[in-house]
């Protein structure tokens, strides 16, 4: 009896064990160190301000129980915290539900992409651990907890505020063309200039101008004179009595400046005088008869329409008597003339005292003036001071108040150039100047969606707005976008983007070529290509350079994830440590 019991102990605990080994959760514990995991990015990367991870797993055949699920936790270890991210289901076989199935005979694979985790400064230095459970019924097990993936990548950080604010361009000329029209008129079939004419109205202002002219200093360059033959009279005549006007006039005014009110040597040479001669003033005929209220205008239009031949047209015009009487009385001794312009420039005040008005007596100097005055000075203070006293005199007009913005913008001052660039708004608004360079303030300020609105809005203001655009388009983690809104720029941040959207020849080429190419800063970014690029020479080159320029690189380095597969390089070990 005593051994029958015994017997069925044994039976019972025989059962038991098989009951407690047929989960399969202890051979999956076992095997845990059979399962593959690969995590992409590795190092993981920080864009646009957070961090996603993507996973693939796989089982080998045989280790994953028919009735298990298996909850798999990405724990994002970093400095003083760690984040849990959303788990992985997986399920057996035999298991009705939600998750990844993986099979006991062949194994299996899953993938499994994160949340968003929003970036800290913290986790710079992060590791990125999976937890599982395995689960039969109310049987858990879990399996030993594997790191996965080491370091974070913010190379995006790196970029720089460099926007570009825009100023307002003054108006200022160094020289303003002046001139000034007259007509000397002539007696029929003549070319003699009458004392009437030179006399007349007309002429007394063409007179004036040249003598205020001289006083001023005006430069004088030279006189037009285009001289007529009414549309009358044989085609030879009418062209040599137009030359003969031409002369005519041309002598007169070479006496007229010879005058002690008036005298102006150039003028006094047949240089300075331009003929030219029209034998027949149709065009003039023409235009005379649109705006005449002769009664039959219109048919004497319709003839020059109808007879491109001058005589022919003549002979037409002649053939209605009464209205060509009206014609040659009206018309025609208005077409009989020589026409003078007179070209010259009015010179502005010189740089030199420009700049002493400017220091002196800002008050005197006119708003293009001294807008212009600022641009003489490299610097930056002295423009600053310039354009406060613009604003002071001129504070209607929208550039003085968006320029002092555009310097304070310059100070990184944000506060004093946000209050006088909307000051400058409220003078100009939807001004695409304005508009750029407030949205600079927008995103410095944090707010990225204003900004890329007023950038917008701001477009037609040139590739500096687009260049802008591309600042953000890094910071949204838009890399491609970037690059094409740099455009032509050879920047730091331009050979970033580049770096960024995994060109890193071109990132290289891009910072050779600008003007930051021997800042430190530089040299560490085109060391991160090289490691990219799997080039140990070129990162240790560079590197070793940054850290000469600027110390502080070798500690950032040694903490930079974008060269952990160097870590153990013995260049770069004796670099940083």
């Amino acid at each position: 009896m005593k051994n029958k019991s015994l017997q069925t102990l044994g039976l019972a605990l025989i059962a038991a064990i098989g009951f407690t080994s047929c989960d399969g959760l202890a051979k999956l514990v076992k095997n845990a160190d059979k399962i593959t995991y690969k995590v992409t990015p590795d190092p993981m990367e920080m864009h646009g301000d957070s961090i996603t991870v993507s996973i693939t797993g796989t089982y080998p055949a045989k280790i994953f129980p028919k009735k298990a699920v298996v909850t798999t936790t990405p724990v994002f270890k970093y400095n003083g915290g760690e984040k849990a991210l959303k788990p992985i289901v997986l399920i057996g076989e035999k298991v009705e539900g939600a998750g990844q199935k993986i099979t006991n005979e062949k194994g299996g694979s899953f993938s499994y992409t994160s949340e968003k985790i929003a970036y800290i400064p913290e986790m710079k230095v992060a590791t990125l651990e999976l937890k599982a459970t395995g689960q039969v019924k109310k049987k858990i097990k879990e399996l030993p907890a594997k790191k996965v993936a080491d370091g974070t990548i913010i190379t995006p950080l790196l970029l720089k505020n460099d926007e570009k604010a825009l100023m307002a361009k003054d108006n200022f000329v160094k020289t303003i063309p002046r001139s000034i029209t007259g007509s000397i008129f002539f007696v029929i079939n003549q070319s003699q200039v009458r004392p009437t004419e030179i006399n007349s109205d007309e002429m007394k202002a063409f007179k004036d101008f040249a003598a205020n002219g001289i006083a001023k200093g005006f430069a004088f360059k030279n006189m037009n004179v285009s001289a007529y033959a009414s549309p009358d009279g044989e085609l030879t005549l009418n062209g040599s009595l137009a030359e003969n006007r031409a002369k005519e006039a041309t002598k007169s005014m070479m006496t007229m400046f010879k005058d002690k009110k008036m005298k102006l040597d150039a003028a006094e040479s047949e240089s300075f005088y331009n003929k030219v001669t029209t034998a027949e003033d149709w065009d003039g005929f023409k235009k005379a008869m649109e705006v005449s209220t002769i009664a039959d205008k219109d048919l004497i239009l319709r003839v020059l329409t109808m007879y491109p031949d001058g005589e022919t047209r003549e002979k037409e015009i002649k053939n209605l008597s009464k209205t060509y009487l009206e014609v040659a009385d009206k018309i025609l001794p208005k077409l009989r003339r020589a026409v003078l312009t007179l070209n010259a420039e009015e010179r502005s005040r010189t740089d030199e005292q420009i700049k002493a008005l400017a220091a002196s007596a800002p008050d005197s100097l006119s708003v293009e003036e001294i807008l212009y005055a600022a641009t003489l000075t490299t610097d930056i203070n002295t423009k600053l001071d310039i354009y406060k006293k613009a604003e002071a005199k001129y504070g209607s007009d929208w550039r003085t108040s968006n320029n002092v913005g555009y310097i304070y913008l310059m100070q990184n001052k944000l506060n004093d150039a946000e209050t006088h660039l909307k000051k400058a708004d409220a003078l100009s608004a939807h001004n695409a100047i304005v508009d750029n360079n407030l949205g600079i303030v927008a995103r410095w300020k944090g707010d990225r969606k204003g900004a890329m609105a007023k950038y917008k809005s701001a477009a037609s203001a040139g590739p500096e707005v687009t260049y802008n655009m591309g600042v953000i388009e890094i910071q949204n983690g838009n890399y491609a976008a970037a690059v094409s809104d740099f455009g032509s720029f050879n920047t730091f941040n331009a050979a970033l983007a580049k770096l960024l959207n995994k060109n890193n020849e071109g990132a290289m080429t891009t910072i050779d070529n600008s003007t930051e190419k021997d800042a430190a800063i530089s040299f560490y970014l085109k060391a991160i290509a090289g490691a990219r690029s799997d080039k140990a020479d070129v990162m240790n080159n560079n590197l070793k350079t940054a850290i000469q320029k600027d110390a502080s690189f070798k500690q950032m380095a040694k903490d930079d994830a974008e060269f952990i597969k160097f870590r153990e390089n013995a260049d770069f070990k004796a670099m940083t440590n």
